[in-house]
């Protein structure tokens, strides 16, 4: 029997990419986007979603129950950037950010349990980030929300274990999607004491999403996951450089590493 599977923020990047691969590979894909009726030539069937409002969540969720009478596998997908010297970031966007990257996956894993413990099985994907692993220099609040989300994932695996439901981190580095355009920026502001060293790590970061990997890598990634009978608590996805920081963040002390990551961003 078939999959069901559910994606956040599948009209797109990542989550479109996961969608058709697994589609392909003959899963029962469901994506979800805040505004379905715009997305054209989805190969998957879109639902709306916006995981920033609970009566959404719980609606979608709903609906493709009702369609496939099961819920398999939740891939918990949508999420936004944010970029900023964290003294000029307003804090109604900080607020947004974790909104979206963190609440909104807790409400809809909320939202799916009753289902996977009532089947007895599922399994629950969350994609974080590398940035979620280290305080990132103006990209404080993604890498907050994103490490944030990894903690709670590695506490509810254990709470759930008993009921056959698996949960797992995934955290990809940079990849070639529309994520930089989507982010909300802090504007540059002359005059400002971040101003160049913030323009100049924007840039950067940018550079790193416009050169970055196949979303496909992602996808392949995910279905071995789907795949593996007793997944583990974290997975990365990327080039090496970017996992092997993480590595390094746990060999090396404190300093040493933030003086590194300085180095690396010109500061």
């Amino acid at each position: 029997m078939s999959k069901v599977v559910l994606i956040t923020g599948g009209s797109s990047g990542i989550g479109k990419s996961i969608g058709e691969f697994l589609h392909h590979k003959g899963f029962i894909v469901y994506g979800t986007s805040r505004n379905p009726e715009r997305v054209e030539n989805s190969v998957f069937p879109l639902v709306a979603l916006d995981v920033r409002d609970t009566a959404t969540i719980h609606d979608a969720v709903a609906k493709v129950i009702a369609n496939t009478g099961r819920l398999d596998v939740v891939i918990n997908n949508a999420g936004v950037g944010i970029t900023g010297p964290l003294e000029e970031i307003p804090t109604a966007e900080i607020k947004n950010n974790f909104e979206t990257n963190f609440f909104g996956p807790i409400e809809v894993m909320k939202a799916v349990l009753p289902q996977m413990r009532q089947q007895k099985s599922g399994l629950i994907i969350n994609v974080t980030s590398i940035a979620a692993y280290m305080g990132l220099p103006y990209r404080s609040v993604y890498s907050a929300s994103k490490g944030a989300l990894e903690l709670i994932t590695e506490a509810l695996r254990m709470e759930v274990k008993d009921f056959g439901i698996h949960i797992t981190n995934v955290a990809p580095g940079d990849f070639a999607t529309n994520i930089a355009s989507g982010r909300f920026h802090a504007p540059l502001i002359e005059g400002s004491a971040y101003e160049i060293p913030y323009g100049n790590t924007l840039k950067m970061m940018d550079e790193h999403v416009d050169s970055g990997s196949n979303p496909n890598d992602m996808a392949v990634a995910v279905y071995n996951i789907i795949q593996t009978k007793d997944p583990k608590i974290h997975y990365k996805v990327g080039v090496f450089m970017q996992k092997f920081s993480i590595v390094l963040k746990r060999l090396l002390p404190d300093k040493i590493y933030e003086k590194m990551l300085m180095n690396h961003y010109k500061l």
